[in-house]
């Protein structure tokens, strides 16, 4: 698993907003950036790997601990997944590896957080490498 919680930003709103405000990217967390070819880092607090995907979800390159006040794109890239610095390098992240979006199982009705109706709503999911997803067995039907 890549990333164990992973929030999709897929709305003008919640694309523009993306980590802004927040102090640290916890370990096992992520934001993805859908569509998102290029992203920035002003006013960011901390710094983030990038990685570019392409419209399978297929890595084409990864901007490792981009600071704050600097932006950074792909050419071919259809969306972006933010993670904390450090991070891609340490579970293996490289051009032409395939990640797949795994929808988390239901939480109990009692412990799920109520409903947002407002644009900053963000899907969550986890992100897992092919080849983690074939082996969990977790792989969604398309």
């Amino acid at each position: 698993m890549l990333v164990e919680r992973c929030f999709v930003a897929n709305k003008p709103w919640s694309r523009m907003r993306g980590l802004l405000g927040r102090s640290t990217l916890p370990s096992g967390e992520g934001l993805l950036l859908k569509p998102a070819g290029s992203v920035h880092t002003f006013f960011m607090r901390f710094p983030i790997d990038v990685v570019f995907l392409d419209r399978e979800l297929t890595v084409v390159g990864v901007a490792p601990e981009v600071r704050a006040w600097r932006t950074a794109g792909r050419r071919g890239a259809k969306s972006a997944l933010e993670l904390p610095a450090g991070e891609a390098a340490r579970r293996g992240i490289e051009p032409g590896v395939r990640l797949e979006l795994v929808s988390p199982a239901p939480a109990p009705p009692s412990e799920q957080p109520p409903e947002r109706e407002d644009d900053q709503q963000r899907q969550e999911q986890h992100v897992a490498s092919g080849d983690e997803v074939h082996e969990r067995g977790d792989r969604q039907p398309d």
